[in-house]
């Protein structure tokens, strides 16, 4: 019989499949990496599942304790699967920009949901930071997991992202683009992938509204640069400790509206269903046109499932009332 203990043992070994047709006019190939194949149809499923093995090693998490994570949905549910697994309890906080679908999935998954303000700066008491923490101090046998500084998010790509995407290319990578929120992935992946081959550029795809690409180029927390925006899952405004700029060669900023756009292109062009960060990382790789030759192999890291986002970017209303048809 060949079957699996359970759910988390699915986590990884993600497929990478051949972009035919969105990226044609590039003189490279791409490649994405398909992480809708996690059991909860995200990137996230890794962290989750590396973050709570670290801390119940570290004695962070006891039995029977309760997770407390602010999340922007997908690190929620990774986290919620592997709890389940496990017998803990989990309070997620979250934006109020967030699609519902997130907020349901997290809830139907046993979550205490908490929905706070996208429009207020992240040390302000009512932000999704200030509220997971402050919940954390009040909880008792709770552990806050805190994945913008939580060093065991970037070592779960160190671990496994960045190593399939060696083995699957068998080496022959030459640029990863990824979207940029809490800096796990493309610090983990870049990190191990320039240790192979330092030759290897690690490109970041930012928000319009986001600190993240002026903070790389100029050292400088520019507060002029942040204000609200829509795409989920990529952003920030603030410097998560681990985001590790060494690694990253470059970012490029993607509009609200091209991330839409390019999520609907993605499906209809490849038939790919796919989250919002998504066509903000295919537009980004579509940007960095010049960076690329002939000879060169580009990975594109696609995060999660396009059934998270159906009241949003796949909704012609909405879309038109935001003004992107």
């Amino acid at each position: 019989m060949k079957y699996f203990d359970n759910l988390t043992e699915l986590i990884g070994n993600t497929p990478m499949v051949v972009l035919n047709k969105i990226t044609n006019k590039l003189p490279c190939k791409v490649y994405a990496k398909y992480e809708t194949f996690n059991p909860g149809n995200s990137v996230k499923d890794r962290i989750g599942l590396k973050m709570i093995i670290d801390a119940e090693n570290k004695g962070l998490l006891k039995p029977g304790g309760t997770i407390i994570e602010g999340t922007s949905g997908n690190t929620g549910l990774g986290l919620a699967i592997v709890a389940i697994t496990r017998g803990y309890k989990c309070i997620f906080v979250t934006s109020d920009k967030q699609s519902q679908e997130k907020i349901d999935i997290l809830k139907l998954h046993g979550a205490k949901v908490v929905v706070c303000p996208t429009n207020v700066e992240a040390d302000d008491p009512r932000s999704y930071y200030s509220v997971s923490k402050k919940l954390a101090e009040k909880t008792p046998n709770s552990w806050y997991v805190n994945q913008y500084d939580n060093p065991s998010n970037p070592m779960g790509h160190y671990e496994s992202t960045g190593p399939e995407i060696w083995d699957q290319t068998e080496g022959k990578v030459t640029h990863f683009v990824v979207g940029v929120g809490t800096g796990g992935t493309i610090s983990g992946v870049g990190k191990f992938l320039k240790e192979k081959n330092n030759k290897i550029k690690i490109w970041g795809v930012d928000a319009y509204g986001s600190v993240l690409k002026k903070y790389h180029e100029t050292g400088i927390f520019d507060k002029n640069e942040i204000y609200p925006y829509v795409t989920e899952g990529i952003g920030e405004d603030m410097i998560p400790l681990n985001i590790d700029f060494d690694v990253i060669d470059g970012f490029t900023k993607v509009t609200d509206k091209d991330a839409a756009l390019y999520c609907r292109k993605l499906l209809k062009y490849e038939g790919m269903f796919l989250g919002n960060s998504a066509g903000a990382a295919i537009k980004g790789v579509l940007q960095l046109a010049d960076e690329f030759n002939s000879n060169d192999l580009v990975v594109v890291l696609f995060h999660d499932h396009g059934s998270r986002y159906l009241k949003k970017i796949y909704n012609d209303n909405w879309m038109r009332e935001m003004g992107y048809m």
